[in-house]
């Protein structure tokens, strides 16, 4: 991978790119040696079934490992085959989903299924522009698939990758974009390997808040090494902002669905519903929980239904 600068006489460019490309080469080899010794032992690294890399992969997302750890298995023992997910109630698939929160994860997983069921006879796509078709389904999940279950040579940025990336590379991070970046560094032989170790280096070394600069072995070929540990010591001295006045509404759709999911038939009373999931809930509150409600309806996760007497909400069938 070579970036060029204009500003530079011809002679210089060419020490330029060739120092970049020995950098570089520095740079895999030792990241594809720290992840045969130290990469993670995760259950979906044991397997390129499409169908079980696609549900880690959505599992992942705004989740921790811990948990997905403990989730991962219980969920192919229940729906052990994309066919089996298409056939679920979506009820039993949100109800499933117990544990994993953003709850909408659950709705379109289920309609992807069911997509894949009708148009591809159960199979996922190969490629990332035919997976990117299906509902759901974005860039990152489109490139991890290709990548981890069809062996496609292919970048996949997710947070902590973007974090790597601007850490190794900060200035060709901020003349270009991100995936452009991840896939000029690619290397195509090992693709799968090199996008694994990116995400364990930010997970476990390279992190947010306390990145481990003196054991990670790319700690001299590194230009934000140290740098970053001083700036969030820096930013820990600066006074914390007033805690929020109330909880953020997606903490009560979650709440609104974690209590149906224990509601002995499933359903409820919009009013009692508000109360379970808002102790001090008066009548002054119930256009804003009628708004939540629909939000819910819209995302597809519940179902109203207004009974003789009173709204009832139900997990969405």
């Amino acid at each position: 991978m070579t970036f060029h600068d204009a500003a530079l006489k011809p002679d210089q460019a060419v020490n330029r790119r060739k120092q970049e490309r020995t950098r570089l080469s520095t740079i895999r080899r030792r990241l594809l040696r720290w992840y045969h010794r130290s990469g993670r032992d995760l259950p979906w690294r044991r397997t390129r079934e499409p169908y079980r890399v696609l549900i880690s992969e959505v599992m992942l997302q705004q989740t921790q490992v811990s948990r997905v750890l403990t989730q991962y298995p219980r969920w192919l023992k229940r729906f052990p085959a994309i066919t089996v997910l298409a056939r679920a109630r979506r009820s039993t698939v949100i109800r499933a989903w117990r544990g994993m929160g953003y709850n909408a994860r659950a709705v379109r997983l289920h309609g992807l299924a069911k997509a894949v069921v009708r148009n591809h006879n159960g199979r996922l796509p190969r490629h990332t522009a035919a997976l990117q078709h299906l509902p759901g389904i974005g860039r990152y999940t489109a490139h991890a698939v290709a990548c981890f279950a069809f062996g496609q040579s292919v970048a996949v940025v997710d947070t902590n990758v973007r974090r790597v990336l601007s850490r190794l590379f900060p200035r060709e991070t901020k003349r270009k974009d991100i995936w452009a970046v991840a896939s000029g560094i690619l290397p195509k032989q090992r693709a799968y390997d090199w996008n694994q170790v990116l995400f364990d280096l930010g997970s476990t070394v390279c992190t947010a808040r306390t990145p481990q600069c003196t054991v990670c072995s790319l700690e001299a070929h590194c230009p934000s090494a140290h740098n970053v540990a001083v700036r969030v010591l820096q930013s820990k001295r600066e006074p914390m902002r007033p805690p929020l006045a109330d909880i953020p509404n997606r903490i009560y759709r979650g709440r609104v669905v974690e209590a149906l999911r224990d509601a002995p038939r499933g359903s409820l009373s919009a009013q009692r519903l508000g109360k379970l999931v808002k102790p001090d809930y008066t009548r002054r509150n119930q256009m804003w929980f009628l708004q939540l409600l629909r939000s819910l309806e819209r995302d597809g996760l519940v179902t109203l239904s207004n009974g003789s007497a009173h709204l009832t909400v139900s997990l969405a069938r």
